[in-house]
């Protein structure tokens, strides 16, 4: 889809050379413009692909494209463009990002216009927006104006009466690669201007008590305008609030921010400026939140007054600090890697190196095993092996000569001999790390016989994090598997990215520093609701720990937490109690509650579940759209998004 949609953009830059601007007014050569249509290499496919939001003029009739201001008359072009021709449209005005961080979480609201400056006047066309989103991103809603009309996201639920009919008229809304999401705007004008307010959430990365922010921000040269005195101001407003109380320190910026307010743990920035060419650049931003030790806290907060709920909600954080003497789990690890058809090529290679990648990453006293599975099993030993220089070799031998990516897809199979191999681990962390592309039938079947086996575990019972490829496996199955699991979950929606980020995953998966955590307040309380994730996961020295949850009663204060360390010695620390107002509560832990209920509601059935999600979704933000990427057959809950006049 990805290659498809930047063949048609690479179509409609040549279409665009039809265009006619007037006397010396020709827009600037690229080198993007001068590529043969023909070549098929995948640099020009991430030459084109969106790296910031865009709109595309929708081109299946080639006469249509004409200056809508300055006709040229040329002469009339035979044929149609299958697939259609995707011109990208230039960007006027004002361009503008207000950007809200808050732990490990940012809200972005992207604002800007387009022009449809290549369809003749009194004719028209489809606009195609594409949104690429940062990490983790997801789309929460879409606000669109056209002359004469407006549209914006609404969210449906797969039952309902109208559904067919609403998805339908739904802009063709899909996934297309990664964060990239794309919807049409019918029948636009030649000439109109395009305005659109695209709102998303993605996560922060997390190192060493650094985190980084990265929004899809560059802009290729041919959406600048052509004309010397059309206006180009781009704005962005930056809010971060740390949420932990603690000063922290700006360490890089891509764009100059001028500061506006520094209080203890908040700051707020500016950037505004008049430009002669849009952002070439993706916008950065990184800050240290740095303390030596472990710390934490819980942040109380009354429900705000358009929630149905009217409980208190909580949220506590544990950070992993820059302590290096505080030492790292031993671990056990099997990697359960599937080579069913569906990973033939590609996806199969790029698990591979991802898993050779991740053994590199294991200390020699760790020791590890490789389970390969498709209807069958493969073994790469009978028993686990030690990760020495010599074994790693060897199992790089193994997985180059021996397998082959082919037939159908068993995972219950591999995850009980996996299970069965770590049934006596000591002194370590027993991790299973579950790759697939695929999805099975007895999924359900799975999360509840890894449930019933975990309480049998001994003093630190097993861990499972799972890694999906592609969108035709079961997301909520997975990320349910690992929530059962106290693991983590992630995801690649193509090939290319598969080895970061299972690389990515594995590092935080693998690095715990405290296990068994616990926190005596909720027992104590009248009722407890919503606790999120709820098997609370360990503590990894790769991301912060943050668990939240509904409640009544009166919350204990100090909050004491306790864990196991790596040297099997018992942890306690307490934790403050403290109200706030001024913190994006629900956005924060609501694109993180969304998620997480949406996979118990596939795992229960649970009708009440899935309204459950519903009603948070439009809680978290007025219009909501959640983009499933699962296959409509293998989930309950499909939430979608439709455009409506």
């Amino acid at each position: 889809m990805a290659r498809e949609f930047a063949t048609c953009v690479e179509y409609g830059l040549s279409l665009s050379k039809r265009i006619y601007y007037g006397k010396e007014m020709t827009p600037a050569a690229t080198a993007a413009m001068t590529r043969s249509v023909s070549e098929k290499s995948s640099d020009v496919a991430e030459s084109y692909f969106p790296t910031a939001v865009m709109a595309y003029a929708v081109v299946s009739e080639p006469e249509l494209v004409e200056n809508p201001d300055v006709p040229s008359y040329q002469p009339y072009v035979h044929g149609r463009c299958e697939p259609p021709a995707l011109i990208p449209l230039h960007m006027h005005g004002v361009v503008t990002m207000e950007i809200d961080c808050c732990f490990d979480h940012a809200n972005v609201c992207f604002s800007g216009a387009w022009r449809v400056h290549c369809i003749k006047g009194n004719s028209k066309c489809d606009v195609r927006i594409a949104v690429p989103m940062g990490e983790q991103g997801s789309l929460l809603g879409v606000e669109v104006d056209v002359p004469g009309r407006s549209c914006h996201s609404q969210l449906i639920e797969a039952e309902d009466a109208n559904y067919k009919e609403k998805v339908s008229k739904g802009g063709n809304g899909r996934l297309m690669r990664g964060s990239v999401y794309t919807f049409k705007i019918p029948q636009v004008e030649g000439g109109a201007t395009v305005s659109i307010k695209v709102i998303w959430s993605q996560k922060l990365l997390y190192h060493e008590g650094q985190f980084s922010l990265n929004v899809p921000f560059s802009f290729p040269a041919f959406v600048n305008p052509v004309g010397k005195k059309i206006s180009k101001r781009e704005k962005i407003l930056l809010n971060v609030s740390s949420g932990v109380g603690k000063e922290i320190l700006c360490k890089s910026t891509s764009h100059a921010l001028k500061e506006l307010r520094r209080e203890v743990g908040k700051m707020g920035f500016l950037y505004d400026a008049e430009v002669l060419t849009w952002s070439s650049a993706d916008f950065s931003f990184s800050y240290n939140v740095y303390s030596k030790d472990l710390f934490g806290g819980v942040l109380l907060q009354s429900p705000l007054l358009r929630d149905i709920d009217d409980r208190q909600m909580f949220c506590f954080y544990l950070f992993p600090g820059n302590n290096q003497s505080m030492k790292a789990f031993r671990k056990e690890v099997i990697f359960i890697i599937d080579i069913s058809g569906s990973m033939k090529g590609g996806p199969f290679e790029s698990a591979k190196n991802g898993l050779l990648s991740s053994l590199q990453k294991l200390n020699p006293e760790d020791s590890f095993n490789i389970i390969a599975f498709k209807m069958d099993t493969y073994l790469f030993s009978s028993v686990m092996e030690q990760a020495t220089e010599e074994a790693i070799i060897e199992a790089t031998r193994w997985l180059n000569d021996k397998l082959t990516a082919d037939g159908g897809t068993n995972i219950l199979g591999p995850l009980k001999q996996a299970i069965k191999l770590l049934a006596e681990t000591t002194n370590s962390i027993p991790v299973i790390f579950l790759i697939t592309d695929g999805a099975v039938e007895d999924e359900r079947d799975i999360c509840n016989f890894v449930k019933g086996y975990l309480p049998s575990g001994g003093s630190i019972s097993l861990r499972i994090s799972t890694f999906g490829i592609g969108t035709y496996c079961n997301h909520h199955f997975l990320r349910m598997l690992a929530q059962i699991g106290r693991g983590h979950f992630d995801t690649a929606y193509d090939a290319d990215s598969v080895d970061f980020r299972m690389q990515k995953l594995f590092t935080t998966a693998s690095s715990i520093i405290l296990a068994d955590i616990t926190v005596d307040a909720l027992e104590h309380l009248d009722s407890l609701e919503q606790l999120l994730p709820f098997c609370i996961p360990d503590l990894s020295r790769g991301s912060p720990l943050i668990v939240s949850g509904r409640y009544s009663g009166n919350f204990p204060d100090p909050v004491k937490i306790s864990g196991t360390l790596a040297d099997m010695r018992k942890f306690t620390i307490d934790l403050k109690a403290q109200k706030t107002k001024d913190l994006p509560f629900d956005r924060v832990v609501g694109r993180r509650q969304i998620d997480l209920l949406t996979a118990n509601a596939w795992l229960s059935g649970s009708k009440e579940l899935e309204q459950k999600v519903g009603m948070d979704c439009v809680v978290v933000v007025m219009c909501v759209i959640i983009v499933s990427s699962c296959k409509p057959n293998s989930i309950d809950l499909l939430l979608r998004c439709r455009l409506q006049k």
